[in-house]
């Protein structure tokens, strides 16, 4: 025993303890003390009895509940100086009260609960009320670290213990408990939780005179730590002197024998808090909402709030609903309204909603678009399970397919093996199909096309053990797939990019074996400077840059002096520690007159993220644009998420302008399309012509018409969390966040006035809803947050290529974003119920962006020239 231990402690038999118990809990939002939250009080009697020991210390303890008051905060608003009027008293049931009186039995030892004897039929709040009581008589005697489970699940614990005084210290993310409930793969879009617990024993005379536990959680979103709930709650346990006598021990060889021998059936319960289930009596019904079915009642822009509202509550529906219900509503809604309907039934993902969509789904029949939305849905799902990759794969299998759902596909299942293996579900048999697919379909494919998209679909998939596979193809094959062999390694963590990774990036880079294309040589580069690049790999590609055509070192030179302006990139460290050398911080190094770039900054700071946008231009030495890369990126907590990243890419150009392709090079084929990352799923690439021919066809035929790259309705956040109260009271978190997205993009090449316009326009709905419910046998509270906005961003390029030198101008543009929240707390305590509500909204003023200095002059010039 070390100094500070205490020795055994024990219930004396023949003597009742009684101990006065107290529970104070309080509920509120983070970010508005204007609107009081839900306060709870609770006052009982708890009464101690030992019934049985055995010669080892193992005591049979019998508990029993009575006398219990509850109050909560009076309904009448509060005075203008802080006070109100008397707590409101809550009127228990006849039925609660019996329950609540009903003893439960415990196998305890000197501080230690074994085991937790009851009536298993009883209610589950009731049931977890007495198992928040029993928990308190949960301890250790002696300082240390160790595993305990009570009703806040299996924890570790940590004590110490000076003088009569014992502290308990929980880690409560450390608890497992028996429904862990779920989350949105992609942190970013789920809940930051801040839980403490500290508890205090006061022991003398080898009992337990008090307990004293204190608990608090703060819980808000990942990207938004005013949207959220504080938890706080306090229990007290206090021995009331003199102590009664009571009844003697009950006689038995064994504490079983002990527990038969009392009246009523005590079955074995487990410590840890069961969880309950609120049932929604206001939640409207699939099967009524058919009864009075009216189609013109669903939105159809999806870039307004009110759509993604209605997006969102059709999910809640659909998870609650029948198959033959969802099938029934498939069926029976118009052409129109399908595809939001597909959308809401993959994201409900429910046993029944998959079902239907099974059945209703025929992939040799169904309309492209309708497929289209069906994959994309999936491979965008914030939580995808095993049964959703199965019902994609079963679409998909042994299926002649239109080219362009083939390759939607097989992205998607990408996608979906990676979200399943980051929720450590691999070894599930539907993922091993997905991953066998995908390999067996790459070693097959005999076209070009074939093996990229099975290129993208691993990058989606994001598993180490394929990397290998992408760096044989990255270093072996022909442009195209190597360009999308590396693009994929580029989704890899710093953590996979071996030096193995690495040096074949060298190699590439280098063109150590062979010639590559520029634009595989600067991708490897980005895998050498993003992820703990090597000083000498940096001066390297420095005294590399020498050696390069103009416009490739400048470009290069401008990406790596980018790394010094932003705070959170890798290499910028060590980029300021080489740039100190003057032998190559100097005219010679960094005076390229090249056109491209390559810029990076921030469009939002907050204290919970930073959104960035990034932009990339490689023109050719003609002056053509070669390839651009715009990136709308989130960094939230240490995370770090592809928001947006839309690639344009045109090749061929120079021959048809007249230009000379230089010597010993091959003629590529004219050519200009594009390809997508949204919320890291990489998406199919779209072209917009392919050869001269092909050119000609849609310059002639073009409607003027953008291309639409993402068009519908996405669950972002899934969340729901049950979080177990030391109390034995449970709240329930749960946030859903709908976004609703219409992004398309076009490429305007005019060949007669040599000029080139693209144009990205992303417009888009984001609602969210932040709940917390606390149930307890006499109480119902709720505090919900809800949130809505809408935006529209544009980026327009502007390239005129007639004279010399070549004339850019970029624009980025946001308008305006109309916001609104609203903040309520509803109570039901018995037969009383109330709801208090509060709102703000507001505008974000519009704004366009200055990108750089040199880029408004030239603007000013073209936008001039073109009225």
């Amino acid at each position: 025993m070390t100094k500070g231990d205490l020795q055994r402690l024990s219930f004396q038999p023949g003597t009742l303890y009684q101990y006065r118990y107290s529970l104070d809990i309080q509920l509120d939002h983070v970010s508005l003390p204007s609107l009081q939250g839900a306060w709870l009080q609770a006052e009982a009697l708890v009464q101690l009895r030992q019934l049985w020991k055995d010669r080892n210390g193992e005591e049979l303890l019998q508990m029993q509940i009575s006398d219990l008051k509850a109050q909560q905060e009076p309904e009448e608003q509060k005075r203008q100086d802080g006070s109100g009027g008397p707590p409101a008293e809550i009127v228990l049931s006849q039925e609660a009260q019996a329950e609540l009186q009903q003893p439960v039995f415990i196998s305890w030892n000197s501080g230690k609960v074994k085991a937790f004897y009851g009536n298993e039929a009883e209610s589950i709040l009731i049931s977890n009320v007495k198992r928040g009581i029993l928990s308190l008589l949960q301890l250790q005697l002696h300082a240390g670290t160790t595993v305990e489970e009570d009703v806040s699940g299996s924890c570790q614990v940590t004590y110490t213990v000076s003088n009569q005084s014992i502290t308990k210290t929980k880690d409560l993310l450390s608890c497992t408990k028996p429904e862990p409930g779920f989350t949105s793969v992609n942190k970013i879009f789920g809940v930051e939780w801040q839980p403490t617990s500290r508890s205090q024993y006061i022991v003398q005379d080898n009992f337990l005179q008090s307990v004293l536990a204190e608990e608090s959680h703060m819980l808000a979103l990942a990207l938004r730590a005013t949207t959220g709930v504080k938890i706080s709650s306090r229990q007290q346990l206090q021995l009331v002197s003199p102590l009664v006598p009571s009844l003697t021990e009950v006689a038995g060889q064994s504490l079983e024998d002990a527990l038969a021998g009392m009246k009523g059936r005590h079955h074995p319960l487990s410590m840890a808090s069961l969880p309950f289930r609120r049932v929604c009596t206001h939640c409207p019904s699939l099967r009524a909402y058919l009864k009075a079915f009216n189609s013109p009642r669903i939105k159809a822009d999806v870039s307004k709030a009110a759509t993604t509202w209605q997006f969102q509550r059709f999910i809640q529906m659909l998870r609650r609903a029948k198959k033959s219900h969802v099938l029934e509503l498939l069926r029976k809604a118009p052409k129109e309204i399908i595809p939001f309907v597909v959308e809401a039934a993959v994201a409900a993902q429910s046993v029944a909603s998959l079902a239907a969509l099974s059945d209703f789904l025929d992939f040799s029949k169904e309309p492209k678009f309708l497929m289209e939305k069906f994959l994309y849905a999936a491979a965008f799902s914030p939580r995808p399970s095993g049964e959703l990759l199965r019902l994609v794969l079963d679409k998909l299998d042994g299926k002649q397919l239109a080219p362009e759902i083939w390759e939607t596909g097989i992205v998607a299942v990408g996608s979906l093996v990676g979200k399943l293996c980051q929720q450590k579900l691999c070894k599930l048999q539907e993922v091993v199909h997905g991953v066998e697919t995908i390999l067996g379909g790459l070693k097959n494919a005999q076209e070009e096309s074939e093996v990229v998209i099975y290129l993208l679909a691993l990058g989606n998939a994001v598993l180490p053990e394929t990397i290998p596979t992408l760096l044989d193809h990255a270093e072996e094959g022909p442009p195209t797939i190597s360009t999308a062999a590396i693009s994929a390694l580029k989704r890899f963590s710093t953590q996979h990019i071996s030096s193995k990774v690495k040096q074949a990036m060298r190699r590439i880079f280098h063109q150590n074996r062979k010639s590559y294309e520029k634009t595989c040589r600067l991708a490897a580069v980005e895998i050498l400077l993003d992820n703990d690049p090597l000083p000498m790999d940096i001066i390297n590609i420095l005294l590399a840059s020498n050696e390069l055509e103009m416009e490739m070192a400048t470009f290069l030179l401008l990406k790596i002096q980018t790394s010094l302006r932003v705070d959170h990139h890798p290499a910028r460290k060590i980029m300021k520690d080489i740039l100190r050398d003057p032998r190559i911080n100097n005219y010679n190094f960094f005076s390229k007159a090249g056109i491209s770039s390559s810029f990076s900054g921030p469009l939002t700071v907050t204290q919970d993220l930073t959104s960035t946008f990034g932009l990339d231009l490689l023109f050719l030495e003609g002056g053509f644009l070669r390839k651009s890369v715009s990136d709308f990126s989130l960094l939230s907590h240490g995370r770090w998420l592809h928001t947006a990243q839309v690639t344009l890419e045109a090749q061929g150009m120079e021959s048809m302008l007249g230009e000379n392709v230089l010597e010993g090079k091959e003629e590529p084929e004219l050519m200009a399309g594009m390809s997508a990352i949204f919320f890291d799923v990489q998406l199919r690439p779209i072209i917009f012509f392919q050869g001269y021919t092909d050119l000609m066809a849609k310059v002639l035929l073009s409607s003027g018409e953008p291309t639409s790259m993402v068009k519908g309705n996405l669950l972002l956040m899934d969340h729901h969390q049950v979080i177990p109260l030391q109390s034995g009271l449970q709240v329930v978190i749960k946030l859903q966040g709908g976004l609703g997205l219409d992004i398309s993009a076009n490429m305007d090449v005019n060949i007669w006035e040599q000029d080139l316009k693209t144009s990205i326009n992303a417009r888009g709905s984001l609602t969210i809803d932040f709940q917390a419910e606390l149930d307890a046998p006499f109480l119902q509270a709720t505090i919900r947050s809800q949130m809505e906005m809408e935006t529209s961003v544009h980026f327009d390029t502007m390239l005129r290529f007639s004279g010399s030198p070549v004339l850019m101008c970029l624009q980025l543009k946001e308008e305006q974003i109309p916001y609104r929240e609203i903040f309520t707390v509803s109570k039901s305590a018995g037969s009383q119920s109330s709801t208090a509500r509060r709102g703000r909204k507001g505008t974000v003023p519009g704004r366009e962006f200055a990108l750089h200095q040199a880029n408004s002059k030239v603007c000013s010039l073209l936008l001039t020239v073109g009225k």
